[in-house]
């Protein structure tokens, strides 16, 4: 993996099939399709509403108002196409702890089964080690059995923390020391 920042700490993350890069406004209508292709038993606050939000317009508009920073979600771009398959990144959300952030991954069903989201969350995590953080945290819904392996196969272990949600089902709760 070689990395790339520029004078505003946007990280640019590179891999053999893979190029990871701040999101950018035209990434919006990607990122749209990922909340159309979401699980129905994904929270009702990450899925697109009954009245069609959010929309192409106001992801821009987060994407606008979100500059990235050494903490951010990437767009994760296939560099053989060009074409942009989802993002991965890290979040600090203060869950579970503020200053640890949470590796965060999503990609098109078309993309799936590719060993892409491995291939990405590795060139994040390494570049999380680089920037100084000791840990990482991710969070995964019991059922989602694919992003449980991806997330074995990097090295998160699952720990005895859970969040039931009785028509969701459980949040488990993951570490990885760098």
């Amino acid at each position: 993996m070689r990395t790339g920042d520029d004078a505003r700490h946007e990280p640019t993350l590179h891999t053999a099939r893979l190029l990871l890069r701040p999101l950018s406004e035209s990434d919006a209508a990607v990122l749209h399709e990922l909340w159309t292709e979401r699980d129905p038993r994904v929270p009702p606050h990450r899925q697109i509403d009954a009245d069609g939000r959010p929309t192409v317009a106001d992801l821009m508009e987060s994407i606008r108002s979100n500059p990235p920073t050494t903490v951010g979600l990437l767009a994760v771009q296939h560099v053989k196409t060009g074409d942009v398959i989802g993002y991965c990144g890290l979040a600090d959300s203060g869950r579970p702890i503020t200053g640890e952030p949470e590796l965060a991954f999503e990609l098109l069903r078309r993309h799936w089964g590719q060993g892409y989201a491995t291939e990405a969350s590795r060139a994040v995590i390494d570049w999380a080690r680089s920037s100084g953080h000791e840990r990482l945290w991710a969070t995964v819904w019991d059922w989602n059995t694919a992003s449980r392996r991806v997330l074995a196969k990097l090295g998160f272990l699952e720990t005895d923390r859970r969040e039931l949600d009785p028509a969701r089902g459980t949040t488990i709760f993951t570490t990885r020391t760098l």
